[in-house]
């Protein structure tokens, strides 16, 4: 789980889209990008991310 604060002002590094959190990772509702969360921390590199479809 993400700090709710640190959610809230977070945004994909791809196009700045919101990111919500999901199963594993947090997901940009724009783009679909999926980012990794290890051990608590986000990943927020492009090249980390599982793009959609």
């Amino acid at each position: 789980m993400i700090d709710p604060e640190l959610a809230r002002i977070i945004r994909c590094p791809a196009d700045l889209g919101d990111l919500e959190e999901v199963d594993g990772g947090l997901r940009c509702n724009d783009c679909g990008r999926t980012y990794p969360v290890r051990d608590g921390i986000p990943v927020l590199l492009i090249e980390e991310a599982v793009e959609d479809g």
